[in-house]
Order: structure tokens, then sequence, then C-alpha cells
């Protein structure tokens, strides 16, 4: 049953988890089943399984520690979904349940350290959590063990983000999708989706986040799973598109309430605030943005929440708001002390300064997010300061910093925020072109790989197993070739390739 589950096939677990209590079973395996039974629900739903987790996590204390170290870590993961629509036990109490039930241990296991630093994190706080959680990514980036890296790998990545560490966070999500495939885990492949998906988002990979997003549907459905758009949502958001986000937003917002997943809230108001301030609509944006940093509990998904209600709130005319968000923001940054963290932090404070102090801050915030993999924040930081100069009347300084924020909002694909940079540019007398487009031919590396694959007489299944993509995003793919080479079957594929180099597997 657990082999099951963990394939995506929770109904089969079921089934099987169901025989299995029909027979006799002892103390720990009765134990065991209903810890699966909770297992199945969650992966299955993602609504609140935490009072159920809860309960075999302490059931499995007298015998077998570790395991109940897991189920703790399992509860955690469950009341973090839950979040702000928690109806059984918030995160807090569950880690406190944790800590006093289990004595904290220095044990090698990845488990052992993560479970110490969520405990820590939702008990005493950010700051003292951030030595163990340094820790606990630097350990789950060299776990051998597959099996350790598709258990832990979304809440190491959330820690990851919460802590402001891009790197880490990019990693870990990235090891996560690849594990995953490669296991054949399609349990875990949506969140691991999920997940690179806001990483290629904050990286300014827009174009690689889309066919992430193509791909999840289609995993949900063979995973019999149920997961709120997370990623298609926000990249319609940064994308500026509009109607399509607003639509996807009040969607995830009907449907995380309906099964009481508050991560999934606070995400669709945090993409909103980002939709409306990309727009210039900063009063819709302050107001999404207080609703995505309303549960200080949210690992990460706060953080951003208060990054959009300062500018928003800055734009608004609202400065007390600004100002408590910036104290609440800080508390973050100041204490992970990255340059991503440093450079959000310095920009924030520069929308809320004036003068020399103003521009030290938004040269500071672009010098430290230039140095991170996070280049929508760099683009915005240009932006703001371009903003800034323009209403100082430096005209010309201004066009410099908005040029460059131009020209990497339209090279992402990031519209509204492109159109924003655009105005203050037209308002200085200068016009913009909007993104240019791919000539006809031009392949992308994988559409090359895919094509060439396609061509060998690979069908679209086994293409898909070959570069771990399912046949869904190979059928995508392929029209998008056929179109760019003019050419209506796979037999034509030989002679338009016959002079083409085959392009390297995609990082």
């Amino acid at each position: 049953a657990s082999a099951k589950l963990r394939a995506g096939a929770p109904d089969a677990a079921r089934k099987l988890l169901t025989m299995a209590e029909g027979g006799p079973l002892s103390e720990f395996d009765q134990a065991r089943a209903h810890l699966l039974r909770a297992q199945i629900a969650f992966a299955s739903s993602r609504v609140s399984q935490t009072a159920p987790l809860l309960s075999a996590a302490r059931g499995l204390v007298p015998l077998d520690a570790a395991l109940a170290r897991e189920t703790f870590l399992d509860a955690i993961s469950a009341a973090m979904f839950a979040g702000r629509l928690s109806a059984d036990a918030d995160v807090g109490a569950v880690a406190r349940a944790a800590r006093e039930a289990l004595p904290e241990t220095e044990g090698p296991r990845t488990a052992d350290l993560l479970l110490r630093t969520l405990a820590v994190r939702f008990g005493t706080g950010y700051r003292d959590a951030l030595p163990l959680a340094k820790r606990a990514v630097g350990r789950l980036l060299v776990e051998p063990d597959a099996g350790e890296v598709l258990r832990w790998s979304w809440l190491t990545s959330a820690v990851a983000a919460d802590m402001w560490d891009d790197e880490g966070w990019a990693a870990l999500a990235a090891r996560h999708v690849r594990t995953a495939r490669a296991t054949g885990a399609l349990s875990e492949l949506p969140l691991a989706l999920n997940s690179q998906v806001l990483v290629d988002l904050f990286a300014g990979a827009l174009d690689a986040a889309s066919l992430l997003t193509a791909e999840i549907p289609t995993v949900l459905e063979a995973a019999g799973g149920d997961l709120a758009p997370y990623g298609a949502l926000t990249l319609a958001a940064l994308k500026g598109d509009g109607p399509h986000a607003e639509q996807l937003i009040r969607s995830s917002l009907e449907d995380s309430a309906a099964r009481g997943e508050g991560i999934g809230v606070s995400i669709a108001q945090w993409a909103r605030a980002v939709l409306c301030n990309g727009a210039g609509k900063y009063e819709r944006a302050r107001q999404a943005a207080d609703q995505a940093a309303a549960h200080t509990k949210d690992l990460a998904a706060v953080n951003w929440g208060l990054c959009e209600l300062v500018e928003a709130a800055v734009r608004s005319g609202d400065r007390d708001t600004a100002v408590d968000a910036l104290d609440r923001l800080d508390e973050a940054t100041g204490g992970a002390g990255t340059d991503w963290a440093l450079g959000v932090q310095a920009r924030a404070r520069a929308l809320l300064g004036t003068g020399t102090a103003a521009e030290t801050l938004y040269r500071e915030a672009i010098e430290r997010l230039a140095r991170t993999r996070v280049r929508t924040e760099l683009a915005r930081a240009h932006l703001v300061y371009g903003e800034w100069l323009r209403r100082e009347n430096r005209r010309e300084d201004a066009r410099a910093q908005l040029r460059t924020a131009h020209a990497m909002f339209t090279g992402f694909g990031a519209g509204a925020f492109a159109q924003r940079s655009g105005r203050e540019l037209h308002a200085l007398g200068e016009r913009t072109v909007g993104r240019p487009a791919a000539a006809p031919t031009a392949l992308t590396a994988q559409e090359t790989q895919i094509a060439h694959l396609a061509r060998d007489g690979l069908t679209n299944a086994e293409i898909g197993a070959e570069l771990f993509i399912s046949p869904h995003t190979v059928e995508w793919h392929l029209r998008k070739v056929f179109a760019k080479l003019g050419i209506t079957s796979r037999r034509q594929l030989r002679s338009s390739l016959s002079d083409r180099p085959l392009a390297p597997a995609p990082a």
C-alpha cells in the first residue's frame, strides 16, 4: 500500500490497506495502518489530515521513535497546508506537540534535523531556527537516498525559501523534480513541479515555468490527486494576463476554502497582489497583499506578501501600513542576511525613504539582487528606482534604470511590469517595443531534442520517458515544432532536421 501511494495510485493503496487491516495486526502495524490511511487522504486531496496524523505520531512514540518523528513532520506538512483555515490544530500546536512527545536529537537523519528546525521555527521563532534551517538544507542537498529526497524535499524547499536562500531553494526544487521523475513517484511530482515553477518565476524563466504548468494537470490526473494551481496562477499573474489570472485566482480561492487549504488562499492573494502591482492598481494590490501577509506562519509566502504590501501601500498613499509591513519584513530579512533578503529589504526601505538615503538604498538593492538568482526582484528594483528618479526630475538617470527594467521584463515575458516600465519611459518621451517574436524556425533546446527523437521513430510516450516529461507535454512541443518548421507530419522531420545539430539535453 505504501508503494502504491508513492507511485501515485491512492485507490489501489486504499484497497490494499483495507485488506491488510482485515488480518491480525500487531500494535505497531495497527499504528502504521492508521498513519498510512491519513497519508493517503492527505496525498489525494491536501484536505487537512492534521488531527489523524498527529494522533498517529503520538501512538508511534513508544513503538518507533524514528517513524514517530517522520509522522510529526507529516502532521506539520498537513498543518502548513491548512494554514489559516485549520479547523483542528495550527502548525504551532503541532510543533509544540512534537517537542513535548520526543526528546531532541542530534541524529544524522534528515528527518531529525528537519523536525528540530520546524519545531523551533514555529515554536520560539524565525531567528532561532535559522542555524538549524541552514543545516537542514545542506543535509538534504547531499542526501544520497532517493526515498529521503522525495520524502523531505517539499518541506526543506519551503524552509530554504523562508530563509531567503535562493541557491539552496533552486537546487532542492530541481533535485526534487529529477528524483520524482526518475523514480516514477507520481504522488510527489505535482508538488515538485509547483515548487520548480515558483523558482523559475523568481528567476525570470517564465517560458520554462510555462512548460511545467502545462504538465501539472496531466500528472495530477494520472496520480488521482488534487492541488490548487499554484504554478499556473502565479505564472499568469507575473505575465500580467489579467482576465486569465483573475479567473484562476478566484477559482483557487473557492477551491482552497472548500478543501480547507489555507496556503492556497495565501498564494492566490499574493499572486493577485503581484498582478495588481504590475498593472499599477495599487489600492487593490494593497488589499490583496494584506491578505497574503495575514497568516504569519506561512513559510515564505508571508514574506513575499509583505514585499508586495510595502510597495502597494506606498503607492496608494497608506504610509502607516507600509511602515508596519516593513517592520515585519525586517524581522525576517535582517535575520537571514542573504543578498536576496537584504536586497528586498533595501528596496522596501528605499520606497519609504527620501533624498540621498533613498538613493543609497535603491543602489544597494540593485547591487545585492544582481548577485542572486531572483532576476524578477532585480528588475523590480530597477523599475522602482527609475520611477523615483523620474519623480526627482533626473530624466537621464531615470531613462537608464527604466530601460534596464523594461528590457528585463520584456525578456522574461512579464507583460504588466513591462508595460508599467514602458509607461514611465513614455512619460520621458521615449518609445518602447514589446517582446520580440522568435524566428519562425528557431527551436529551443528542448524542442530540438524532442524533434530529433520523433524523427528517429520514438512515440510520444517513449519520448516522455526518455526526457521525464508527460506525453501531453511532448505533443504540445511537437505542435510548436511543426508550426516553426512549416511542416504537418513526423515524416517531414527527417528532411527538415537534416542540417540541424541535436541540442544538448535541458538542464
